[in-house]
């Protein structure tokens, strides 16, 4: 990761009310730690962001269209 991302990343990090930097902190901790994360690919990733994205117990609906637009940036 070169430098410029990281400091972009904390700078946005930096702007987000506390309780979205926990989840942030979490999931992070989640992804580093876990075994099962550890050795994903690409293509692993990729579905498990889908499957957070498409997820049951989220307040706001999402589009097939929506899904490709962030997929596509």
């Amino acid at each position: 990761m070169s430098a410029t991302l990281r400091e972009q990343l904390h700078q946005q990090i930096d702007q987000l009310p506390d309780h979205i930097v926990e989840k942030i902190a979490n999931f992070t901790s989640l992804i580093t730690t876990h075994p099962e994360y550890t050795n994903w690919q690409d293509k692993d990733w990729q579905e498990f962001c889908l499957e957070q994205f498409f997820r049951e117990d989220d307040d706001i609906e999402y589009s097939l269209k929506d899904a490709q637009e962030i997929y596509q940036t």
